[in-house]
């Protein structure tokens, strides 16, 4: 019998010591990752559904789901999100959906980049704190304070489930004591229940069960920031702190799950898992911990959003490093100006930089032959407006604006599943930011429109057109437009300015610059590539024929 014993405890003195020397190994080489990611994007696989998981349980402020996909916001997350946590990257990405207008924000944000990325072998080891919270598991974290916690099981269950641990042990003691067909034929009987009540409510109990282990581990990131003074200095924080603190006193019998939970390659995270199952230890957590959870919510999304602001504010920073160039936008809420210098998309390798300057007064239309800029153009502004109201951030060499409500329309389909024509479709998707920037009053809107109304026919598209464009700018909106539909110049006449992106004409190709320029296009490119790929020339004259006829109208 002590032979067992002392082989047991030799196993586990095996293990905590494999375990320790591989914990100082991982993190040397997660400290050299940091260093050699720093300033650049992270190209990973990411669970949009569990990031957004935080997004999804908060309510209002956020940019609706049809301009996020106009600006493929999740495409630009991914450059974006440098975080080291996943608290980090999920707060992270509801920002990115919550364009701010309080200039304290602004103030706090910058206070808390600056104070974190001031020491750079601080900021390493604050990053690397912070990958503890880098597991799956750390994604139900929001779980925990979103809602409150019922239990799932019955009266019966539940007094079974208290027990079924004590009653495992005891048999397994009696095993070892004096051996009994009886007694072994108990525990297996005790053991598949235990199993089949492991499995059977697993599903129902993963987000609370596995985010308590990422809880201690939250508190603990939690305090060693704030050891290191790199937790906003407030009360509401060192109380939840404090209150946080207290919960995981309680939750002391599970800290073997919490040092398992990050590394499924573990040793260790096999025996737990074992040890779990067979003592029924999640179901007896859960019913132990839902009242003491249900407590302390609030405190637990104060910790939560407090490590997560950090996490965030040393992306931010790699962001600006790493940039081809950037600015921190100048705001000012009684503006009636945009001025963006040097403006590019971020995701566009090389991107050529363009400058514009705008009125609440006067639209912008932006004209141009398809891939030649245009579209790309409209969505960097939108982009850049909705980083700059949410990172501080702009991709420009200068950005001056008031704070705005950001209204888009570009990647427009039909609805075969609702019966809707892409007319339809494009019409109501107007109609909304018609209505939602009478509503954002008195903050000012930027509306983004491409190709506006290019389902329907040419003459009642015009109409349409000109009717909404003339509406924004009676209401002070800031607008940007694209549009191939030279006849909407003349009759907005000068409440829009016009600018153009040109093409050359090059080895029987369009060669473009993608330059702003302002006015209509003056080429004649398009023709001429016709011609180049060996078009009948009966179809090139008529070209030029009714090409010249058309620029003797436009005086073009």
């Amino acid at each position: 019998m002590y032979y067992w014993v002392i082989a047991l405890l030799s196993i586990l003195a095996l293990v905590v010591i494999y375990s320790f020397f591989k914990s100082r190994i991982l993190k040397k080489k997660k400290l050299a990752e940091i260093r050699e990611q720093w300033g650049k994007p992270k190209y990973l696989s990411r669970n949009f559904k569990l990031i957004a998981a935080y997004l999804t349980n908060d309510e209002g402020g956020h940019i609706n789901e049809s301009t996020a996909a106009d600006l493929d916001l999740d495409d630009v997350f991914c450059y974006i999100d440098r975080t080291n946590s996943k608290p980090g990257q999920q707060y992270l990405y509801k920002k990115l959906h919550s364009p701010q207008v309080s200039e304290s924000y602004f103030e706090s944000l910058e206070q808390s980049i600056n104070h974190i990325n001031s020491d750079k072998n601080l900021r390493e080891q604050t990053e690397l704190k912070l990958s503890e919270l880098g597991g799956t598991d750390a994604y139900y974290l929001p779980q925990l304070f979103s809602n409150i916690h019922q239990s799932i099981f019955s009266p019966l269950t539940m007094a079974y489930i208290v027990t079924g641990p004590v009653l495992t042990i005891l048999l397994i003691v009696k095993l070892f004591v004096a051996a009994d067909q009886f007694t072994l034929f108990f525990l297996l009987a005790v053991l598949i229940a235990n199993v089949f009540i492991h499995y059977s409510n697993k599903t129902k109990m993963l987000s609370f069960t596995n985010s308590l282990p990422q809880l201690l581990i939250l508190n603990r990131v939690g305090k060693w920031l704030l050891s290191h003074n790199l937790l906003k200095k407030n009360d509401a924080t060192h109380k939840s702190l404090a209150n946080v603190d207290k919960l995981k006193k309680s939750l002391g019998f599970i800290s073997l799950q919490n040092k398992t939970a990050v590394d499924p390659t573990d040793m260790t995270y096999l025996l737990s898992e074992w040890f779990k199952m067979f003592l029924l230890i999640e179901p007896l957590v859960f019913i132990i911990s839902i009242s003491r959870v249900n407590k302390y919510l609030n405190d637990i999304k104060v910790l939560y959003e407090a490590v997560a602001q950090v996490d965030m504010a040393i992306s931010i920073q790699s962001v600006r490093d790493g940039a081809a160039g950037y600015c921190k936008p100048n705001f000012s809420a009684g503006d009636n100006h945009i001025v963006i210098k040097d403006l590019y998309h971020p995701l566009i390798e090389n991107c050529v930089a363009n400058s514009i300057s705008i009125d609440n007064k006067h639209g912008i239309l932006v004209t141009g032959s398809n891939m030649s800029g245009k579209t790309t153009f409209i969505r960097a502004i939108a982009l850049n407006a909705l980083l700059s109201q949410t990172i501080n951030t702009s991709f420009s060499s200068a950005y001056s604006a008031p704070p705005l409500k950001i209204f888009t329309s570009i990647n427009i389909t039909d609805d075969l599943g609702d019966s809707k024509s892409y007319f339809q479709a494009e019409a109501l998707a107007v109609k909304s930011i018609v209505i939602e920037a009478l509503a954002a009053k008195p903050v000012n809107s930027l509306v983004i429109i491409d190709e506006i109304f290019r389902g329907t026919n040419t003459i009642e598209r015009i109409a349409a057109a000109k009717a909404v464009l003339s509406h924004f700018i009676e209401n002070n909106s800031f607008v940007f437009v694209s549009t191939h539909d030279l006849e909407l110049a003349e009759l907005l006449g000068s409440a829009y300015k016009v600018f153009s992106f040109e093409e050359l004409i090059g080895d029987q190709r369009l060669v473009f610059d993608y330059k702003l320029k302002e006015g209509l296009l003056k080429n004649r490119n398009g023709i001429a590539v016709l011609q180049g790929l060996g078009f009948p020339d009966s179809i090139i004259n008529e070209a030029n024929k009714v090409s010249i006829q058309l620029r003797d109208k436009y005086d073009l």
